[in-house]
């Protein structure tokens, strides 16, 4: 049992190594000066892991390419539609992403998909709403699956056709909007092999990033008579486009995340640019300052353009 004197003893002790509220703020402060500094390391080393993966997600997408066109001695489609004399389609939309399912080992979602049918046929709704990873970029925000809708004059949204998951790769067209047939890789009924891609397998893109903050995009397909409008808030110029810029994407406007794009260029939520595939199967980052010129020369499959130390 302490004594009266143990006790006052004790007490003083206590007081003499406790926090004054000065020294408590003191370290408060410092804790939160340490954070400061270590939080914008620790952001860009989750945003360098996004990126990593990203990449390596396209890389999957182009192997996969590559094992397509070794079982079928061609490239996929871009998409499939039947269309009348003044350009009218009619289905069935299905796109590049959709054929190289099997090669994604995706084959038990490609036995569900009625290729025979529309994109929006009932009897495809399971699997068009059917998410992918191997198709999505960790560093955007997706909403999957979004709602393909005809549109009015201003780019409102009309009648939902059906809904489809999101992707956040687009083929690549070429320099033109992705109407028709395309001076890139992959355009509408689309039957290229290699030895078409004359300008050089390593020097010309057919996949790149588009995030969904610029517009939409899907594994899936061109749905028929959706049309597509810059989301809220986008950075993308307010034109309405067309069902064919749901799968592919055009570089006239210039490189990923340059000024002045379209929904259906090509885009990312990475900084200062975004990752393009190539035929050959590697993944090239390219700078927002990337010449305008050369990245539509890279979109060309036989455009015999001088193309320097690229």
């Amino acid at each position: 049992m302490l004594k009266l004197g143990d006790k006052l003893l004790f007490r003083r002790y206590r007081q003499a190594n406790g926090f004054t509220l000065i020294e408590l703020l003191v370290v408060i402060s410092i804790i939160g000066v340490l954070v400061g500094l270590l939080l914008p390391a620790v952001q860009q080393a989750r945003e360098a892991a996004r990126r990593m993966s990203c990449s390596s997600n396209l890389r999957q997408v182009g192997l996969a390419i590559q094992n397509y066109h070794s079982a079928h001695k061609r490239l996929p489609p871009g998409y499939l539609a039947t269309f009348d004399a003044v350009g009218n389609e009619y289905g069935p939309g299905w796109g590049w992403g959709s054929m190289i399912l099997v090669e994604l080992e995706q084959s038990s979602l490609m036995q569900q998909i009625s290729f025979g049918l529309p994109i929006e046929h009932p009897s495809n709704a399971a699997a068009r709403t059917t998410q992918i990873s191997s198709f999505l970029c960790p560093s955007d925000t997706v909403k999957s699956p979004w709602n393909a809708a005809t549109r009015d004059s201003m780019g409102n949204p009309g009648a939902t056709i059906c809904q489809v998951a999101a992707s956040n790769y687009a083929g690549v067209f070429g320099i033109r909007e992705p109407i028709g047939d395309g001076d890139g890789v992959l355009y509408r009924n689309s039957r290229l092999g290699m030895k078409d891609i004359t300008d050089g397998t390593s020097t010309t893109m057919i996949v790149g990033e588009r995030s969904q903050r610029w517009g939409e995009a899907t594994w899936t397909g061109a749905v028929t008579g959706a049309l597509l409008f810059p989301p809220p808030n986008s950075p993308a110029l307010p034109h309405i486009e067309p069902s064919s810029s749901m799968v592919l994407g055009h570089t006239f406007e210039g490189a990923p995340n340059s000024q002045d794009l379209e929904l259906n260029n090509f885009s990312s939520l990475h900084a200062a640019g975004g990752h393009m595939l190539f035929v050959d199967g590697h993944v090239h980052f390219l700078s927002a300052s990337t010449d305008k010129f050369t990245f539509r020369a890279l979109s060309t499959r036989a455009g015999a353009e001088n193309l320097g130390d690229f």
